[in-house]
């Protein structure tokens, strides 16, 4: 269950004054499903960034996570709109109100900017989808860096490891998934670059691929053993 002083941290500053007590129960209180009810409640922590954007107000904002929730539980637009609100869908229906008529106030209310604003942060980019073919495309390419017989090949494979691994730049780069690294995988990420500036100058400084890849590997760095040694 939610507490009052968990919902104040999770909303923007300037919201913090319309969290009350009744909003808290609502929050807790607003599906009787457990499963959907907790959906909801983690989903209402998890989404807050977005009153960040607009003027929303509390009580919008959770009718809009709770109709997110059922669309991300497979249900229609329509089945969604009922479920959250199912006084408004009883008195339109009690009033005699067209399906068609329904259908378009429900469509509406997909196309909101708070409800898009909440299914863009539910969209899981792709390049999270793909770390796997992202990893074993950089395994790839550092077994070519170390192996490939073609020094040119080699160079490329060196150049690509150093590009997809270069630190980002600017001021403002931002990553809003919690997909941080391990402090095992930042070390292995930074052994690989660094194995690779070396071993693009030894290349360049006309060391033969032979002897880079019979250097043994110490700290990510290739040491090269003459054959004299």
């Amino acid at each position: 269950m939610l507490t009052k002083e968990l919902v104040e941290r999770a909303v923007p500053a300037n919201l913090k004054n319309s969290v009350t007590q009744a909003l808290v129960d609502k929050i807790n209180n607003i599906v009787a499903d457990p499963i959907i009810a907790e959906q909801v409640r983690d989903n209402f922590i998890t989404y807050t960034s977005v009153l960040r954007d607009g003027k929303f107000k509390t009580e919008d904002y959770l009718h809009a996570v709770m109709y997110v929730s059922h669309k991300l539980n497979n249900s229609s637009n329509l089945d969604a709109y009922t479920k959250t609100f199912p006084q408004r869908m009883q008195d339109l229906i009690a009033r005699g109100v067209p399906s068609k008529d329904i259908a378009a106030y429900v469509s509406a209310y997909n196309k909101g900017k708070l409800v898009n604003l909440i299914l863009e942060q539910t969209l899981v980019p792709s390049w999270v989808l793909n770390q796997g073919l992202y990893q074993e495309a950089l395994n790839v390419q550092a077994e070519l860096m170390q192996m490939a017989q073609s020094e040119k090949v080699r160079t490329e494979a060196a150049n690509s490891i150093l590009t997809h691994l270069k630190k980002p730049e600017g001021k403002d780069f931002q990553i809003n998934m919690d997909l941080r690294d391990t402090s095992g995988m930042t070390e292995l990420k930074d052994a690989m670059r660094r194995m690779a500036e070396q071993q693009q100058h030894l290349i360049t400084s006309g060391v033969t691929t032979r002897e880079i890849a019979a250097s043994p590997i110490i700290e990510g760095v290739s040491k090269v053993v003459s054959d004299a040694a």
